[in-house]
């Protein structure tokens, strides 16, 4: 029987999206490229953590519905709101043994914050 792998691997995958978000009587548009890590022990019999297809389809699945949108009309006050919320739509997507490790918003100017699981 094969030894499990003592290295840690990481997968990640990015799309843009462009939202906005009321502050006082103000509407303020942010174009982010939001990127999905997951990580795992070791790796599958194909050598990956997770497929990219499936992480990729998942992460425009909940994207869809955000694009171009007032996200306080969604009851999202902030990007923090807003990556809290794709972590909690994501992590059932990743089979194990992998896990989603972290969701993070990069805006224009290389402002990034991450929210991790």
């Amino acid at each position: 029987m094969p030894q499990p792998s003592p290295l840690r691997f990481e997968a990640a995958v990015t799309r843009p999206l462009s939202v906005v978000f009321r502050q006082g009587e103000a509407w303020v548009g942010h174009d982010y490229t939001v990127e999905v890590v997951t990580s795992r022990q070791g790796l599958d019999g194909f050598d990956v953590v997770v497929d990219f297809r499936d992480l990729e389809a998942a992460l425009d699945r909940s994207l869809a519905p955000l694009q171009g949108r007032l996200l306080s009309d969604l009851g999202l006050v902030g990007p923090l709101a807003l990556a809290q919320r794709l972590l909690a739509e994501l992590a059932p997507h990743v089979p194990a043994p992998a896990h989603l490790q972290e969701v993070a918003l990069t805006d224009g100017t290389g402002r990034r914050m991450t929210v991790r699981a």
